[in-house]
């Protein structure tokens, strides 16, 4: 079975309309890093002076204290990845482009979502796949 060919698009959008979207990617990585390190110093695991009893209330705290904090650690890595990607894809001019299929992503998903690197379409069969 032959593979369907990617569409070259050699359109780039305007300095003028990535800036902002630039800084606004910028800062959110920022508040995601800040957010990370703040959940990784909360886990109970992290704690040095972590209470050592064999209580079981005390280990079940820690243990649910601890599944949180990587529960929401993994969304925040996966977020952050998300975002130096477009900030990436950004820098080499296919911000905006489908890494699937290469047609352009809608401009109101990008408003919406605009860490977003695949199209509706793309995206909703990746969705069905998991």
């Amino acid at each position: 079975m032959a593979k369907k060919a990617r569409k070259k698009i050699r359109f780039k959008f305007p300095a003028v309309v990535l800036e902002p979207v630039k800084a606004f990617l910028g800062e959110e990585l920022r508040r995601l890093k800040t957010r990370h390190n703040q959940i990784k110093k909360e886990d109970p695991f992290s704690d040095p002076d972590r209470v050592n009893s064999n209580a079981p209330d005390t280990d079940a705290d820690e243990q649910f204290g601890h599944a949180r904090s990587e529960a929401i650690s993994g969304q925040l890595s996966k977020k952050i990845i998300q975002v130096r990607k477009a900030l990436t894809r950004i820098k080499i001019g296919r911000y905006g482009i489908c890494e699937k299929c290469g047609k352009f992503i809608g401009t109101e998903r990008l408003m919406i979502y605009p860490e977003t690197t695949l199209c509706v379409n793309c995206k909703r069969k990746q969705s069905k796949k998991n």
